[in-house]
């Protein structure tokens, strides 16, 4: 074998046999880049000044407030409000809590940026509240965890800003508008299925809430909500770049949560910093080594082999499409979300681009595809967690969960094949 053959076994597989070890991600990128860097001859000084090359980036500066922003409105009680919010709106209706769970995960999902946060938050009293009302665990973990989904999709979105860094500098604007679309049109799937159910299983109706109630309940969730038009009005305007709207954003989460709500305190300010930093330091670590795994996987031209790999099947467009999809599937089945946008992005972005779609297009498409991993066994971090708020087995909401995964790969592939969903709001606004 050549060098180079070697070089590639040596580096995917010394990363995964130190995964499958329980090595940490960062720890099992960083690794693996030092043994086949040094196979390779090459100076471990260049492998440290590409880690820290993958840091200098203004778009970086957006991840850190990001995760300050959610964590501000997770602990400053925004969730409850979202939640009685989505309840006003469709609690009143057969099968409302379910219908409420998705819309409260819409709305959070624009505040979080994170499916995780959205299950551990939403989920911690929906779950108990759906089960008391006569639903499943199972079913109440399934609808938990798979609306969160639209906690990637729908901005601001962590991982949209992973992907941005790993392409090169996409626009974040730009995948920030491009991800509504997909992420309402799942919502109104999801909200689909759970009308399906409640007739089907008889599903309770929620509560009804008089007029006056109503407005108060509204206007108290609309405040927090207003973060939302700060860091996507912003953008849109081109008053903020994505960082700016991220500080501007955590300023008015602090001063929403401390002089309007009153729900902030010393104990909780400790947490949120506690939280905020130890997230950070482990996508910093995930971040810098990525890139130098990435930057060895182009030295070993594994981007071009695969391509070649892939365009020597078929020529067809779709039938690319669908390949690519079916592998990220799998590997979003296996791996953390945000490792993967960072590894196989620059793989998988000249394949695409080769057949002509559009890297934001392709963005949407990565994330929606990674997303669905997160609520799938055995590696669903969403799943797993919405599973231990519902003290219910993972393989015990496989059943439940069946109807919600078709749901998601229809919307998948209606996302892949028809590029408006992603793009017509962005040409719109453009115009």
């Amino acid at each position: 074998m050549t060098q180079q053959t070697i070089g590639i076994f040596l580096l995917l597989g010394s990363f995964l046999g130190l995964l499958f070890a329980r090595v940490p991600v960062a720890f099992s990128l960083g690794l693996s880049s030092v043994i086949t860097a040094t196979y390779l001859g090459l100076p471990l000084m260049m492998i440290g000044q590409r880690m820290v090359n993958g840091l200098f980036s203004f778009t970086f500066l957006a991840v850190p407030f990001f995760i300050l922003v959610g964590n501000i409105m997770t602990e400053g009680g925004i969730s409850d409000r979202l939640v009685k919010f989505a309840d006003v709106l469709v609690g009143r209706f057969r099968g409302g809590l379910a219908q409420g769970n998705v819309v409260a995960s819409t709305f959070f999902g624009g505040i979080s940026g994170s499916s995780v946060a959205d299950v551990a938050s939403i989920g911690s009293f929906l779950i108990p509240a759906m089960k008391k009302r006569g639903y499943s665990s199972e079913y109440s973990v399934a609808v938990t965890v798979t609306s969160s989904v639209q906690g990637v999709l729908i901005p601001p979105s962590q991982n949209m800003i992973y992907y941005a860094l790993a392409a090169g500098g996409i626009p974040i604007g730009q995948l920030f508008i491009a991800g509504y679309v997909p992420g309402i049109l799942l919502s109104v799937s999801l909200m689909v299925l759970c009308w399906i159910a409640a007739i089907r299983h008889n599903h309770p109706k929620g509560d009804k809430y008089g007029f006056k109630e109503s407005i108060g309940i509204m206007s108290r969730a609309s405040i927090g909500l207003f973060t939302i038009v700060i860091i996507i009005g912003g953008i849109i305007a081109g008053i903020f770049t994505a960082t700016e709207s991220a500080a501007v954003a955590v300023v008015y989460a602090l001063l929403v949560t401390v002089f309007i709500y009153r729900t902030m305190d010393r104990t909780k300010m400790r947490r949120i910093m506690s939280s905020t930093l130890s997230s950070l330091g482990m996508v910093v670590s995930i971040i810098m080594t990525s890139s130098a795994f990435g930057f060895l996987l182009s030295y070993l031209k594994v981007p071009t082999i695969l391509a070649e790999f892939i365009l020597g099947m078929s020529s067809n467009p779709i039938v690319i499409l669908l390949l690519i999809n079916l592998l990220l599937l799998v590997l979003g089945m296996l791996m953390d979300m945000g490792v993967l946008i960072l590894i196989m992005t620059p793989i998988l972005l000249p394949i695409v681009l080769k057949i002509g779609v559009d890297p934001i297009h392709f963005g949407i498409i990565m994330i929606l595809n990674l997303g669905i991993g997160v609520c799938t066994p055995p590696v669903g971090t969403s799943l797993m967690v919405g599973c231990g708020i519902g003290k219910v087995k993972i393989e015990n909401t496989i059943k439940s969960l069946m109807p919600f995964y078709m749901a998601m790969v229809i919307v998948l592939l209606l996302v892949t094949f028809i590029p408006a969903f992603s793009l017509g709001l962005l040409s719109i606004l453009n115009n």
